[in-house]
């Protein structure tokens, strides 16, 4: 049988009804929607929030938070009570312009309604307000003023961007051409922008204004953002909130004394909002929790548990709000043993426990001391095993200890990557020099020459576009190797990595990492006493320094070649860079090489991997593209492709690329010639040759007769030296 209650008063209905809608539906309400947490007094649904202005909608298959009371859709990132704020997603507002200079009807000022009920301010503290174009003033308008003041709005900030031409805006560079930002002042509630420009005919390279508010740590300015997609792009701003019922914004003074006080929680405290009236609540130092909330709201801090935040020195208590904390039996303190350690006093017990400590130690230590001998002796082992009486004798390789190696890596505590044979870890050298340890192959009696005669040949190769074999270690089970270091990475995470981490990367800048990779190969092939094969190049082994100038690296599945040798059948690459002949065949020769490396060409003007979509492989869709339009346009980085003459430049490095993939090895140029013919691109590209030009204009040229215009070897410097024999055909401006 049910027992109900009896009957209130009616005069008690009234109090027990606010009291209820104060309190949020804890155990029926959502409280994350998608990846977002929904804090009371903040809710999803009706009667979950404390009212209409702190409601929050979850859309898409309750995967997005939005701002109910908003005109439009305002996703939300983050919400938190402590601090007071939110993460949200605001529209740009933009301005586009015809050829001629005249506004199109593609605008909008940025007037977003969030702010229905006054709950809202854009944090001054964390945003700014940013203007992009050329010839343009933009400025925000806040805060209708009502007719007081002189103003028609409380608040106007702005500022100008300016470009003298299609060149002078820079990537990373907001100070005012073609990006300009500025702080904004507290108590903003919306975002209405004016746009005023002048003498916007012919301004292709800037087509809009654009002006928007954004987290000051989550923009960077990139020239690409003059054609930014208007109809698809938001930005990251931060909103502050607080409890500013009926539109008022009470102080915690008079909100104290009044109905519906928001900081319920027997352990919170009211603190005055700094952006706009209002106040907000938190928890009371020693608590946690949402201070908003009267049950399980601001709770206990067990600070003995965090010792990071609550430090002690001796033995912990946990108090309600704080802790305790004393110096345990045996020790006195020397202060607060919250801050200083506590001092022995030295009892008969303390001294026979150090007399057996001290006993222990010398023991350990003589176990330690025979332990160092064994390993001093079995070091010496390994530095003989690992062809140390050779290898110390060579030039500029410097022989590292176990020990100097562990100072060097701090004991491997910082790892860049994992290498063919274990980790590679960062290391510095004393004169503060960066550097790259890796382990190199397990060395036996059969392998010895092999590996020392590779060491001497790598610390023979001098050349910038290779990376340099500093030293190694010998006294260790498996060598270690010591590299400079390579502040960038490798080419492959530079282009592939995901959408976070990618650089951007200019024509220019990716037509000097080819140049200067196919100088490494080319020196590797034909300028050493013993020629190399590399047999691996593909862009994870090849090395970006902080100039992003390329090193050909990993030589670990390289094969030293005399000279009067052209083919191994030791030598096994990667998947998708592979020559096909040497895949068939086994023999290894210097057009394998060149096959790999117009793979890494293709990656470089296509940005895309050798498999990309899951199952399209970037060498047979370029041939197939290629071979049906005569061109590799359709699968250009866009990124890149933007002007007429940058697209010429990317056909020149695609038909190159496609010479370099030949079924034949004799119809592929050889490095030297791959190298050259890059050089001349450069030098084309630099002297304007292709401005105003189309490939209909285009002369057969050959490279002896480029290279005699230029005056330049394949270095790009002056030189009087021959042209290769065999002239080659290239699509080139006429010079």
């Amino acid at each position: 049988m049910i027992n109900r209650p009896m009957s209130l008063p009616l005069f008690l209905l009234p109090a027990l009804l606010l009291a209820a809608s104060a309190v949020p539906a804890e155990f029926s309400c959502p409280t994350k929607c998608g990846d977002v947490d929904i804090p009371y007094p903040f809710g999803i649904g009706a009667g979950c929030s404390r009212s209409e202005g702190f409601e929050i909608a979850c859309v898409n298959n309750a995967r997005t938070a939005v701002l109910k009371a908003a005109n439009k859709t305002i996703p939300v990132m983050s919400l938190t009570v402590e601090p007071p704020e939110a993460k949200v997603m605001l529209p740009v507002a933009h301005q586009c312009y015809n050829s001629s200079g005249d506004p199109t009807e593609l605008s909008f000022d940025g007037q977003v309604d969030f702010n229905t009920h006054g709950v809202w301010r854009i944090s001054n503290a964390r945003n700014m307000f940013v203007v992009l174009g050329c010839n343009t003033l933009a400025y925000t308008k806040n805060s209708n003023s009502k007719g007081k003041g002189r103003y028609d709005y409380v608040y106007y900030t702005g500022c100008v961007a300016y470009c003298n031409d299609s060149q002078s805006a820079q990537n990373g560079q907001c100070v005012g051409v073609g990006c300009c930002h500025v702080d904004i002042a507290p108590g903003l509630t919306d975002n209405a922008v004016t746009f005023n420009s002048w003498d916007r005919d012919d301004m292709a390279y800037s087509p809009c204004d654009y002006a928007f508010l954004v987290d000051k740590h989550n923009y960077n300015f990139q020239v690409s953002d003059l054609h930014m997609d208007v109809n698809r792009t938001s930005k990251p701003v931060w909103l502050d909130w607080a409890i500013r019922d009926g539109g008022g914004g009470l102080s915690c003074t008079a909100a104290k004394n009044r109905t519906g006080y928001a900081c319920i929680s027997a352990n919170s405290e009211c603190v005055d909002s700094v952006n706009g009236p209002g106040y907000f609540c938190r928890c009371k130092p020693g608590y946690e929790g949402n201070p908003y909330q009267a049950e399980n709201g601001c709770t206990n801090i067990d600070e003995c548990t965090r010792p990071e935040e609550f430090p002690c020195y001796g033995v912990c208590k946990d108090m309600d709000g704080s802790y305790n904390c004393k110096c345990p039996r045996g020790y006195k303190p020397n202060g607060d043993p919250k801050k200083e350690r506590c001092s022995p006093k030295f009892p008969f017990e303390a001294q026979l426990a150090i007399g057996i400590s001290l006993a222990m130690f010398m023991l350990a230590l003589a176990l330690l001391f025979t332990l160092m001998v064994l390993q001093k002796r079995r070091m010496k082992e390994f530095f003989k095993k690992n062809g140390g009486s050779v290898i110390e004798k060579v030039e500029n390789l410097k022989i590292f200890t176990k020990e100097e190696l562990k100072k060097i890596t701090k004991n491997n505590s910082h790892v860049l990557g994992k290498g063919g044979f274990g980790e590679v870890y960062k290391g510095t050298l004393e004169d503060n020099t960066m550097v790259a340890v890796k382990a190199s192959i397990l060395v036996n009696e059969a392998r010895k020459e092999d590996f020392t005669n590779e060491l001497i040949i790598q610390s023979q190769m001098i050349h910038k576009n290779i990376i340099k074999l500093l030293g190694c270690c010998l006294e260790v089970h498996v060598p270690v190797l010591v590299y400079e270091f390579a502040a960038n990475g490798n080419l492959h995470d530079v282009l592939h990595g995901d959408a976070k981490g990618q650089l951007p990367l200019s024509l220019d800048l990716r037509l000097d990492i080819a140049i200067e990779s196919a100088e490494g190969l080319t020196y590797m092939h034909s300028s050493t006493s013993r020629t190399i094969r590399h047999g691996d190049v593909k862009p994870a082994n090849i090395l970006l320094d902080d100039n992003f100038m390329p090193k050909i690296s990993d030589f670990g599945t390289s094969k030293l070649l005399t000279v009067d040798k052209d083919f191994t059948m030791f030598v096994v690459g990667s998947m998708g860079y592979i020559d096909p002949v040497f895949h068939k065949t086994g023999h290894l020769t210097q057009k394998s090489d060149v096959y790999s490396f117009g793979v890494v060409l293709l990656e470089l003007i296509c940005r895309k991997p050798t498999i990309y979509d899951e199952n399209c492989s970037l060498i047979i869709e370029f041939q197939k593209v290629y071979e049906q339009d005569n061109s590799g346009r359709a699968m250009f980085d866009k990124g890149i492709a933007i002007a007429d003459e940058d697209v010429l430049v990317l056909e020149e490095i695609g038909g190159l690329a496609i010479e370099c993939l030949k079924d034949k090895v004799e119809d592929r140029p050889d490095m030297k010639e791959v190298t050259e013919r890059l050089v001349m691109l450069r030098r084309a590209r630099k002297r304007g040759l292709w401005n105003n030009r189309s490939p209909h204009h285009f002369d057969e040229i050959s490279i002896d007769g480029a290279l005699k215009t230029f005056g330049t070897d394949s270095s790009g410097t002056s030189s009087a030296a021959p042209a290769p024999s065999t002239p080659v055909s290239k699509e080139l401006p006429n010079l």
